[in-house]
């Protein structure tokens, strides 16, 4: 089961958290992995050296001309798993314009011409898996991702309309909606016992995730397995948002 053998992958914002595990879990299963970052081929080199066969990649998703440059580095992908996002902590009248325009670009507009370039080419060849990364944020309030959540909740919108134009060439498109992850991001929460403990209070399997369980679901979704799942969304948060 889960044999991705032949198939290629490209994971944006692999070097480090969820992204990370997505590609070295796709990897294991037999995919050839582009590990992307930003700006730091050092680091995403770093990362992919820890993954065997997979090649390291660099692309600003804040650019307009993104897809076109990533597209350029990686041609035709059998898997797109769109994980990369910028988060900033505020309330809803405290963004800057560019805090605004950095978090549309990289979380909505990316994610829309990422999926529309690499699109094409999988309904040419029959086969195709597109996973987004959302957030329990899109259905949770939080006085300090107003912005955040908007973004994911638009991405997952996109996701509803964009799979059934996909469906008919084998192509699926799915969204991951983890809750609170113990990764880098979150590191300043989860490192503090106090305010861990707060958040832990919330979850009715009462712990922080990992990025180990995300990955699986993603697999699952690019599989062979997951060939009949389309325009939905697995939430993976403890129970989160259940409260």
């Amino acid at each position: 089961m889960f044999d991705l053998k032949g198939k290629t992958a490209l994971v944006t914002g692999s070097t480090q958290g969820i992204g990370f595990e997505i590609a070295r879990t796709l990897a294991a299963h037999g995919a050839r992995v582009f590990v992307h970052g930003a700006r730091d081929m050092a680091k995403c080199k770093s990362a992919s050296e820890k993954i065997a066969g997979s090649t390291p990649v660099t692309a600003d998703l804040c650019a307009p001309d993104c897809a076109e440059v990533l597209f350029a580095k990686t041609g035709e992908v059998d898997i797109l798993v769109l994980n990369a996002s910028i988060q900033y902590k505020k309330a809803w009248d405290e963004y800057t314009a560019e805090e605004f325009d950095s978090q549309i670009g990289c979380n909505l507009r990316a994610s829309y011409l990422l999926m529309k370039k690499y699109a094409e080419g999988m309904k040419k060849r029959g086969f195709g898996r597109i996973v987004t990364l959302g957030s329990c944020n899109q259905y949770n309030q939080h006085p300090e991702l107003s912005l955040y959540a908007a973004t994911k909740a638009a991405q997952y919108k996109l996701v509803k309309n964009i799979a059934p134009a996909l469906a008919p060439f084998g192509v699926t498109v799915n969204n991951i909606a983890p809750g609170a992850i113990a990764t880098p991001r979150n590191a300043e929460i989860y490192e503090d016992g106090e305010r861990r403990a707060a958040v832990e209070e919330k979850i009715p399997a009462g712990r922080f995730g990992t990025p180990t369980d995300i990955a699986p679901a993603v697999l699952l979704l690019c599989s062979e397995e997951g060939a009949y799942i389309t325009g939905s969304e697995i939430v993976i948060d403890g129970g989160l948002s259940l409260k």
